[in-house]
C-alpha cells in the first residue's frame, strides 16, 4: 500500500502547474477528521496527509469543553472516559437534522449529552462554561470548531495560510445536511470551493494514475465506514481533446449510480459487542445491578470493544480488559471472532443490499464489472469480506486503495483542479450527480394542482453543477416549493419531502401596471434554478415576462437621404417588424413612447425630416421579482445575526485557546530552562573558570526558587508570569554561560583571524604578479586595514590574558568575525576588478583617397536618388492601391 501511494503521489506530481499557493481537502466522517494538503513548495510533497499533535494521520472528531477550557481532536479523546458528557463526538451525524433524531442517535450510541430543542427544531448543546455559566451551542458551531482545527492542522503542514478547501460528504446527504456543513465551514471562516460526494474522490484516486484509452470499465466503489455503508457503480472512459495543435487522449469518470444504508457501520458491530458485554457483566456483579445506566461505564466498555473489534480482524480471538469498569469492579473476558461473527449475522446480509441495489437499476452483470474497490476502515472485518466475496463470485477482492486515505487524498486532488492558485497539465474529466431527483410545486391564487405546477425539476444523477429553467402562465404572487421527487428515496431521518419554499412576489403590481398595456401575450414568470457544484438546490431568481404590442412611427423602407454628407453619398434606413427585448436595466416604468431598440431613426444634418410610417412593433419586459425564502425546521440557514453572534463567540474560545497555547509553551519553556541549567552547572568542568562558587550557588538557589514556584503557586499562573521567572533567571545565568561559551570560542575566531592575515599577505603578492592594472591605493588601503586589526588584535589578546574569567570579556568572538568578514569583502572587491581593454588605434588614411572615395559615395547616392525617381508613376500607384487593398483586407 505504501508503494501505491508513493506511485500516486509520484504521478500527481508531474500534472501540476507551480505556483506558491496551498488548498485542502477535510474528509469528515463520524470519529474522525483526515486533512490532505496540495502544497508545491520546494522540498515537500506535493500532495501529503496532514499529520496532528501526536504525529497521527487521523484526528478524533471531538469537541469537549472541561473547566471553562475548550480541547479539541487528541486533548478531547484524552478526557472521554472520565467526562463522556463533555466531550461531544458523532456531529457529522447530527447536522441538518431534526432534534427528536438527534436524541435517538444520542441514546442509542450510550451518549450522555444535554441536548435542547432550539427555535429552528434542531439540536443544541448546552455546555457549563466559566463560573457556572450555561451556553448554548448549536451542531454548525460545534462543527466549525471542528474545521478550525482541521485548518490548523493544514497550515502547520503547510506552512502557509490555506483558505481554500474541499469537504467530502456521504452521497446520502440531503439539502438541509449539506446547507447546514457550508454554514459551519463558513463559521470556521475558510472558503469552501466545493462539497464532493466521498464515492467521487475515492474514483479521483484510483484514476489518476491509469490510461482508460484503450478500454473503458467499470469499477464499483463498495465502502463502510464508522455509520454508513454505500456502493457506487463508476464508468471510467477516455476522450479525444486538441491541446496545443496536437490530439490528445484525456482520461475522465462519470458516476453512473450510487445506492447506501446510511445506519450500517462498524459502529453497529461494536454496539453488538457492547451490549454482549454489558450483559456478561451485570451477570458477574449480579444484584440488579446494569452497568448500562452509567455513562461513564459505558464510555471506557465502548473504547475497549473498538480495540477488541480490530484484534478480531487479524486473531481468531480477543481479550477484553476494563479496569474500574463499575463500583471499582474491573471487567475481563475473551470473545472469539466466530462469537462476534455470530452475534452481527443479521448485518452480513444487510451489507450486501447496496451493491445488489446499483447492479439491479444498472442491468450490469458482474461479468461486466472490472473491479470492486474495498474502501472505508469497516471492510477490513473478514467476515464482510468473506460474504463480498461469495456473492460477487470473486476469489479475490480489489483492495488498490488506501481503505482510510484514498478520499481525502482524491478530494485533495479535486481542490487542486478546480482551485485559482494550482492547476493541473492534465486534465481529469470527473461527471459526478445529484444523488436525489427534486420536484418543483408551485402555490397561490388561481393555480390548479395540476401538471403544469408540480413539474420534475432535476432528474436523479443529473450532472453537477447544473442549470434550470422554468415558466409559468400567470399574474398573481405566488409560492415555489422544492421538494425530494421519490418519497421512498429521502435522506435520514427525514419525513416530509419539502425541503425548501420560497414566497415569490411583485407579480401582481407588474400585472397591474402593465395590464391596460396592449399585451401580445399573458403575463408569464420565469423561474431561475441552480444545482450546485456542492449538490445545493436553489431558486435563484425570478422575473415577470410582459409583452406588448404597439403602433410607432418609424422612417419608411428604402428611402434614400438626401443632402447626406459626401463621405456617405447613398445611406437607406429599413426597419423591420421584428420584437424588440428590454432587459432589467431599462427603465421599465415610462409609459408610452418607443425605447432605444425601436427609435431607428438617423440624425442627418438636412433640414427636411424624413418621411415615416406607423408600424405595429412587439416589445418585451422583464420585471425582477422579489424571492423570499420561507424554509422552516432545521434544514432553514442561519440568519445573519445569528452567524454574527456565532462568529463573535468561537472568535473568543479561540483567543483563549492561543492564550492557552501560549501559556503551556511559555511554562514548558521556563521547565526545560531549569532541568537543562543544572544539568549544565552539574556536568561541565570548565564553568569553574568563568564563575565564582558563590555565584553558581546563588544561580542554583535561583533555579530551585522559581521551580518551587512553578509546581505550587505557578500552576494556574498566566503567560505574563512564565515570561517574567523565565527572564529573572535568564538575567543571572546568561552572563555566566557567555563567558563559558566565548571560553573556547574567542581562541577559535582569533586563531582564525590570524591565519587569515598572513593569507591575505600571498593575496597581495599574487596581485603584483598577476593583476598588475589592480590600483595601488586600493592594495594600499587593504594592507592598511590588515595592520590596524592585526594590532587591535594582538592589543585585546594581551589585555584579555590578564583579565580574570570571572569578568566579562573585553573582546568577543563576534567582534574577531566581524572585522575578519569587513576585510575579506574588501578583498574581494578588489580582486574583481576586471582587466582593462586595450585601447585599438584607428589607421588614419592620406587626403587623397578620401577624397575619391567621398566622391565615389557621392556619385553612388545620386545614382539611386536617380534610380528611383524614374519608376513609372502607374508602378508606384499600383503599390499603393496594393498595400491599401491589404490594409482594408485586415
Amino acid at each position: 500500500m505504501l508503494f501505491r501511494l508513493v506511485v500516486f503521489l509520484s504521478v500527481f506530481s508531474l500534472f501540476l502547474i507551480r505556483c506558491q499557493s496551498a488548498v485542502s481537502s477535510i474528509d469528515l466522517g463520524s470519529e474522525w477528521v483526515r486533512v490532505a494538503v496540495v502544497n508545491l513548495k520546494p522540498g515537500q510533497s506535493p500532495i501529503s496527509i496532514a499529520i496532528n499533535e501526536m504525529s497521527k494521520r487521523k484526528s478524533p472528531a471531538l469537541v469537549a469543553f472541561q473547566s471553562g477550557t475548550r480541547l479539541l481532536g487528541e486533548e478531547a479523546a484524552g478526557i472521554i472516559a472520565r467526562y463522556p458528557h463533555k466531550v461531544y463526538s458523532q456531529l457529522r451525524d447530527m447536522i441538518g437534522k431534526p432534534y427528536k433524531q438527534v436524541k435517538n442517535l444520542t441514546d442509542s450510541l450510550y451518549l450522555p449529552f444535554d441536548i435542547v430543542e432550539d427555535s429552528r427544531g434542531a439540536a443544541s448543546f448546552k455546555v457549563e462554561g466559566d463560573g457556572n455559566e450555561v451556553v448554548y451551542y448549536s451542531v454548525e458551531e460545534l462543527l466549525a470548531m471542528v474545521f478550525g482545527y482541521a485548518v490548523n492542522l493544514a497550515e502547520f503542514h503547510s506552512k502557509a495560510v490555506v483558505m481554500d478547501f474541499v469537504i467530502c460528504v456521504p452521497p446520502y446527504f440531503g439539502q438541509s445536511e449539506r446547507k447546514g456543513l457550508l454554514q459551519a465551514a463558513q463559521l470556521a471562516g475558510i472558503n469552501v470551493l466545493s462539497l464532493v460526494n466521498e464515492h467521487s474522490g475515492a474514483a479521483l484516486q484510483y484514476g489518476i494514475d491509469k490510461d482508460f484509452s484503450n478500454e473503458s470499465r467499470h469499477v464499483i466503489f463498495y465502502d463502510m465506514g464508522a455509520s454508513t455503508t454505500y456502493a457506487t457503480l463508476v464508468y471510467f472512459s477516455a476522450y479525444n481533446a486538441k491541446e496545443f495543435g496536437k490530439i490528445v487522449s484525456v482520461n475522465q469518470f462519470q458516476v453512473k449510480d450510487v445506492r447506501w444504508d446510511p445506519e450500517l457501520g462498524g459502529q453497529n458491530m461494536e454496539l453488538r459487542l457492547v451490549e454482549y458485554f454489558a450483559d456478561e457483566f451485570n451477570k458477574q456483579v449480579g444484584n440488579g445491578v446494569d452497568v448500562r445506566k452509567s455513562p461513564k461505564a459505558m464510555a471506557k466498555l465502548k473504547k475497549q470493544v473498538k480495540r477488541t473489534k480490530e484484534i478480531l480482524s487479524a486473531n481468531t480471538m480477543a481479550p477484553i480488559s476494563v479496569e474500574s469498569l463499575y463500583d471499582d469492579r474491573d471487567f475481563r473476558s475473551t470473545i472469539t471472532r466466530e462469537k462476534f461473527e455470530e452475534l452481527c449475522e443479521d448485518l452480513w446480509e444487510k451489507s450486501l443490499i447496496p451493491i445488489k441495489e446499483v447492479l439491479k437499476h444498472s442491468g450490469l452483470k458482474m461479468d461486466e464489472i472490472y473491479a470492486v474497490e474495498l474502501i472505508g476502515g469497516a471492510t477490513r472485518v473478514p467476515k464482510l469480506q468473506a460474504k463480498l466475496q461469495e456473492f460477487l463470485g470473486r476469489t479475490e477482492l480489489d483492495k488498490h486503495l488506501d481503505a482510510d486515505e484514498a478520499i481525502v487524498l482524491g478530494a485533495a486532488l479535486h481542490a487542486a483542479n478546480i482551485s485559482d492558485g494550482i492547476k493541473l497539465n492534465r486534465k481529469l474529466g470527473m461527471i459526478d450527480g445529484s444523488s436525489y431527483g427534486f420536484m418543483v410545486e408551485l402555490d397561490g391564487p388561481d393555480l390548479l394542482k395540476d401538471e403544469t405546477t408540480r413539474q420534475l425539476l432535476v432528474q436523479r444523477m443529473k450532472k453537477l453543477p447544473s442549470k434550470m429553467f422554468r415558466s409559468i402562465v400567470h399574474a398573481k404572487d405566488f409560492e415555489v416549493s422544492l421538494a425530494y421527487a421519490s418519497e421512498d428515496l429521502l435522506p435520514p431521518g427525514v419525513t416530509s419531502p419539502v425541503f425548501a419554499k420560497y414566497a415569490v412576489s411583485g407579480l401582481t403590481d407588474a400585472s397591474e401596471k402593465y395590464s391596460s398595456r396592449n399585451l401580445s401575450s399573458p403575463i408569464k414568470a420565469n423561474l431561475h434554478f441552480s444545482l450546485s457544484r456542492s449538490g445545493v438546490l436553489s431558486l435563484d431568481r425570478a422575473d415577470a415576462v410582459i409583452e406588448i404590442t404597439e403602433w410607432v412611427e418609424v422612417p419608411k423602407k428604402n428611402l434614400t437621404v438626401e443632402n447626406a454628407p459626401s463621405s456617405s453619398p447613398n445611406i437607406s434606413v429599413e426597419t423591420g417588424g421584428r420584437n424588440t427585448s428590454e432587459g432589467t436595466s431599462d427603465n421599465l416604468h415610462s409609459d408610452g413612447g418607443t425605447g432605444n431598440a425601436t427609435n431607428s431613426s438617423i440624425e442627418e444634418p438636412s433640414t427636411m425630416d424624413p418621411p415615416t410610417e406607423r408600424k405595429l412593433k412587439k416589445r418585451t419586459f422583464r420585471v425582477p421579482l422579489k424571492t423570499v425564502e420561507k424554509t422552516v425546521g432545521p434544514g432553514i440557514s442561519i440568519s445573519n445575526e445569528a452567524l454574527a453572534e456565532a462568529k463573535t463567540k468561537l472568535e473568543v474560545l479561540d483567543k483563549k485557546d492561543a492564550e492557552r497555547r501560549r501559556t503551556a509553551e511559555l511554562k514548558n519553556n521556563l521547565e526545560s530552562y531549569i532541568y537543562a541549567t543544572k544539568e549544565k552547572l552539574e556536568t561541565l568542568e570548565e564553568i569553574v573558570k568563568v564563575s565564582t562558587s558563590d555565584e553558581r550557588q546563588s544561580f542554583i538557589e535561583k533555579l530551585d526558587e522559581v521551580q518551587d514556584w512553578l509546581y505550587t503557586d505557578g500552576e494556574d499562573a498566566t503567560a505574563k508570569e512564565f515570561q517574567e521567572r523565565l527572564d529573572s533567571i535568564k538575567a543571572v545565568g546568561d552572563p555566566i554561560f557567555f563567558r563559558f561559551k566565548e571560553l573556547t570560542a574567542r581562541p577559535a575566531a582569533v586563531e582564525l583571524a590570524k591565519r587569515y592575515l598572513g593569507e591575505l599577505q600571498q593575496i597581495v603578492s599574487g596581485w603584483e604578479s598577476k593583476k598588475p592594472w589592480l590600483p595601488k591605493d586600493k592594495i594600499d588601503e587593504v594592507l592598511k586595514d590588515a595592520e590596524n586589526f592585526k594590532s587591535w588584535l594582538d592589543e585585546k589578546v594581551n589585555e584579555q590574558k590578564k583579565t580574570s574569567g570571572f569578568s566579562k570579556p573585553l573582546f568577543t568572538s563576534e567582534e574577531v568575525y566581524e572585522k575578519v568578514f569587513k576585510l575579506q569583502d574588501k578583498v574581494a572587491s578588489i580582486n574583481k576588478i576586471p582587466k582593462p581593454k586595450p585601447k585599438v588605434e584607428k589607421p588614419v588614411k592620406n587626403e587623397t583617397e578620401s577624397s575619391g572615395e567621398r566622391v565615389k559615395d557621392s556619385n553612388t547616392t545620386s545614382e539611386e536618388n536617380t534610380s528611383e525617381n524614374d519608376k513609372p508613376t502607374g508602378e508606384s500607384d499600383d503599390k499603393v492601391d496594393r498595400e491599401a487593398e491589404a490594409h482594408d483586407e485586415l
